[in-house]
């Protein structure tokens, strides 16, 4: 069985105006990610939508001193963007759908994501989302370590840095076994 997880696909990491946004290249994925989901919901398959998740004026978080404040809670810049969003509404809280706040780069780090996809028997993890060469990669190892089978779909996945993305998605298929689908 297969675990879709959509990566931080929020308002504030996709939208033109957002906090961190990773820009064009997120958004161009839109209709991609909104296929994906769809087939994963008709074939009933787990889809995970896990999202960043940080509080206001958090001087100890790590990232505090890497980026600007991002994905509030509370705030429109951490609700999913577009076409995600709008069928995340039509399909939330049914069985084979999860939301999940992460603290971590990974989905994995300090979530029960693990727990949950090994009692539902899942042992393949298809990663969409962003930004390549921070979520999804630490995602990625971590998936990887569990022993999960990986597929990443490169339109799909992007990042506000294309030299990141690309080196990423290499590494993804060549020092991680991940099968990477163009």
């Amino acid at each position: 069985m297969k675990a879709y997880i959509l990566i931080d696909y929020s308002n504030d990491f996709i939208a033109e105006d957002g906090k961190l946004t990773c820009g064009l290249p997120g958004r161009e994925i839109e209709n991609n990610i909104a296929e994906r989901i769809r087939t994963a919901h008709k074939d009933g398959d787990l889809i995970v939508f896990a999202m960043d998740y940080h509080r206001e004026n958090e001087p100890d978080h790590p990232e505090t001193k890497l980026f600007p404040p991002h994905n509030i809670e509370g705030t429109k810049g951490r609700e999913l963007y577009g076409l995600p969003g709008e069928i995340y509404e039509e399909i939330k809280g049914e069985r084979n759908v999860l939301w999940m706040d992460k603290r971590r780069y990974s989905s994995f780090c300090g979530t029960p994501l693990d727990l949950i996809l090994r009692e539902k028997g899942i042992d393949e993890v298809i990663l969409m989302g962003v930004c390549t060469d921070i979520c999804i990669l630490h995602t990625g190892v971590d998936a990887y370590n569990l022993n999960y089978k990986i597929t990443v779909y490169e339109n799909c996945t992007a990042s506000f840095n294309e030299e990141g993305h690309r080196f990423i998605l290499s590494h993804l298929k060549n020092v991680i076994g991940a099968d990477v689908i163009s």
